[in-house]
């Protein structure tokens, strides 16, 4: 995993607070200094923060477990589906569905009714239907999409839960609390660090930012996938060397017992 580099932080903006006048007091350790009226964070220890992060979700990864992102903000949503798509994590975008986690049977049930419609389609019942029950089929199927689109191959709970902007995200980070899912946030001067078990100080604002710090947690996340896979690889390679070699043994077995005779 590289080293982040204070200067690539700087660069995308992460050090730049809230007014101070909106600061949460337990953020104190993170910030550096108040400027023009604005706390700007330490980027130091975002810096060592990002790595603690990026480490302990490569290991979740190639654990095999999901790590869900939630993002509703217009300025994190599009960053936040296109980068957790790409390393085939499941992601919130839109409104969170209210018992994602708690009640996670009937978001359940949601996903299903959504693949059953997906049934329907392809094996030709949709087309029975009549044109005022295809519209309202369809009229679910997007709501169900818009929803519920992402984490629709989710069917455990996941392992870690990745917010960006956890005053926003609130009920998502009580759910998580309740279940003892780790959450991993993006942190900002307004915001008590005390709801999150990994902190990364940062400006949760500024897409620049957002995207800076998602694009080093992302690829620690396919560095933990990667690792699986090569794991999976190296496991299943003896299991292919041993029925060859047993073959060949009981192909050797009847040349052995003609030498005897």
């Amino acid at each position: 995993m590289e080293k982040v580099e204070v200067k690539e932080l700087l660069e995308a903006g992460v050090h730049f607070g809230h007014l101070t006048r909106k600061w949460n007091p337990n953020m104190a350790p993170y910030i550096y200094m108040e400027r023009n009226g604005i706390h700007i964070i330490n980027l130091y220890k975002t810096a060592a923060k990002i790595e603690e992060t990026a480490e302990a979700l490569k290991k979740i990864a190639a654990s095999g477990k999901k790590i869900l992102f939630v993002a509703t903000k217009k300025q994190a949503k599009d960053i936040v589906a296109e980068k957790a798509g790409a390393v085939n994590q499941p992601y919130i975008t839109e409104r969170w569905p209210g018992g994602m986690l708690t009640n996670f049977v009937t978001i359940r049930k949601a996903v299903k009714k959504m693949a059953s419609i997906d049934r329907m389609k392809k094996d030709g019942t949709f087309n029975s239907l009549s044109k005022k029950e295809r519209l309202q089929v369809d009229r679910q199927r997007a709501k169900l999409e818009k929803n519920l689109g992402s984490i629709s191959d989710m069917t455990r709970l996941p392992g870690a839960l990745f917010v960006v902007d956890i005053v926003r995200e609130h009920i998502a980070i009580k759910e998580a609390q309740k279940l003892n899912i780790p959450i991993f946030a993006m942190v900002d001067t307004n915001s008590d660090p005390r709801q999150v078990d990994y902190v990364i100080p940062s400006n949760d604002d500024a897409s620049k930012s957002i995207d800076k710090v998602l694009s080093i947690v992302t690829s620690a996340i396919a560095d933990g996938l990667n690792e699986r896979k090569s794991e999976k690889a190296e496991k299943d390679a003896p299991k292919a060397d041993a029925s060859t070699g047993s073959a060949a043994a009981k192909k050797a077995a009847p040349v052995a017992d003609q030498e005897e005779e």
